[in-house]
């Protein structure tokens, strides 16, 4: 299905500084929200403790709750009201987790019930110890750090039959990672500094194509990242989940532009590189907004009528793809610009 004129020319490449300032207004948002916040706000799955998930028959005040989790050891919870105020619904969550015994949970049904007069149904309950929290968050790092990795041996591969290069120097990231990690050094700061080290060796090594796929990723995931700390949302295993198909959908979009480029380059040798990348993404753009649409219009779905539960993981997924979209239009392709500007100076 195409609805776009196949000789379309919109000058996207030409808007590439306008795309440069709008993208780094956007990550400097993002980098100040979080320091501001002093970093994401994680979740009981990051961060440990205890989240229950609540619903009376009638209308109860929070004092009556907190009362009634005092008795079983759940102390100083914060209390939200979870959907509509009419529904009599609650999340519960504190920063202390105990192991939750056998019958806890009808124990703590119980209490609530005593304390508020109300007929109580406990919905969800959970609780994480800090120890567990670190390390699932120190997995949820490292996972996405070896996702950019593994998508550089594909794109160098791929596009420029770089297999051996690039499965070398990922092999000698991820060892160097690992031995790092055994010696406690900050997990954050350990795939920061690998990342950069990443950036530098597709420098030097002309993996061009995958230097311009991640700045991307990495583009799109700093600013999601941002929109959750500027929404002052929480960062649990959904949310992580949410992050890594972002970086796949935006680099299948990514993919399918370069594979026009790389046609294309073919075709038109004459032509400068600016016109062709341009003349790439006016083929594609029938496919890219046809794509974009339906799975936003799907998400959007999730997002009104999933429900609480759902509700942050598809807001997520929204933003994402959003950006994703716009990354692989306005950061990727034009990274491969200044690519050949930098090399010929060099």
């Amino acid at each position: 299905m195409q609805f776009i004129k196949p000789d379309i020319n919109i000058d996207f490449i030409g808007k590439r500084i306008i795309a440069y300032g709008i993208s780094g207004a956007l990550i400097l948002i993002s980098i100040i929200s979080l320091i501001i916040d002093g970093g994401p706000k994680y979740g009981i799955d990051f961060a440990g403790g205890t989240v229950v998930q609540v619903k009376f028959d009638a209308a109860v005040k929070t004092d009556a709750i907190r009362k009634g989790l005092a008795d079983v050891g759940i102390r100083q919870p914060t209390i939200q009201i979870f959907g509509e105020p009419e529904d009599n619904e609650f999340l519960i969550r504190s920063d202390v987790s105990e192991e939750a015994a056998e019958g806890f949970q009808e124990k703590l049904g119980d209490t609530l019930k005593t304390a508020t007069g109300a007929e109580v149904e406990i919905r969800r309950l959970e609780m994480v110890g800090p120890q567990v929290g670190r390390d699932l968050r120190e997995k949820a790092l490292f996972a996405m750090f070896y996702a950019l990795l593994f998508i550089t041996i594909y794109i160098s591969g791929r596009f420029e039959l770089k297999w051996v290069q690039s499965g070398a120097m990922a092999a000698v990231l991820i060892g160097a990672v690992y031995l790092l990690s055994l010696l406690k050094m900050s997990i954050p700061f350990l795939i920061f500094s690998a990342l950069i080290v990443s950036l530098v060796l597709f420098w030097f090594l002309k993996f061009k194509y995958a230097m311009g796929a991640i700045v991307a990723l990495i583009h799109d995931v700093t600013i999601t990242v941002g929109v959750f700390a500027l929404f002052n949302k929480e960062f649990s295993l959904p949310i992580i989940a949410a992050l890594l198909t972002i970086i796949g959908y935006s680099l299948n979009d990514t993919i399918i532009v370069f594979d026009r480029i790389r046609e294309n380059l073919k075709k038109f040798t004459k032509n400068p590189m600016e016109v062709i990348i341009n003349r790439s993404i006016n083929e594609t753009l029938s496919r890219t907004i046809l794509t974009s649409g339906t799975t936003l219009v799907v998400v959007a779905a999730l997002f009104f009528l999933g429900g609480g539960i759902i509700h942050d993981f598809a807001f997520a997924l929204l933003v994402g793809i959003g950006i994703g979209t716009y990354s692989s239009i306005y950061v990727a392709s034009p990274i491969l610009i200044a690519w050949q500007k930098a090399a010929g100076k060099r």
